[in-house]
């Protein structure tokens, strides 16, 4: 169980570096665009508040990592993550866009589950 658990994290741990590469490198790139639905304007307009949310998906990656590479010990940091993952997820789809829930928070709330059982 603790395989399938780590392999989950790590899954989370790789959706949310796409998320950082996506914010902060391609926001104005024809791939951004059309993943988050925006205009070339608005990108352009939202391009530094873009970057400051790819900047914290790093974080997330980064403990998630951190978690991952302590093994069975890096069980608490990994929840703590997974636990941050899920919540910044909830608040997206409340206030952004309800794809969030499918796409960040159900992901986290599984490896988080699969942490708390191994």
């Amino acid at each position: 169980m603790t395989t399938v658990a780590n392999v989950a994290v790590a899954l989370v741990a790789l959706l949310h570096l796409y998320f950082l590469i996506l914010e902060m490198f391609l926001w104005e790139k024809p791939l951004g665009l059309r993943t988050f639905g925006l205009t070339p304007e608005l990108a352009k307009a939202s391009k530094a508040l873009a970057a400051n949310q790819g900047l914290y998906n790093g974080f997330l990656v980064a403990g998630l990592v951190w978690g991952l590479g302590l093994g069975e010990t890096g069980n608490p940091i990994k929840l703590f993550f997974l636990s941050c993952v899920v919540v910044a997820g909830v608040f997206g789809a409340l206030t952004a866009n309800r794809k969030i829930l499918w796409v960040q928070a159900l992901p986290g709330a599984i490896a988080l589950a699969l942490v708390l059982a191994s």
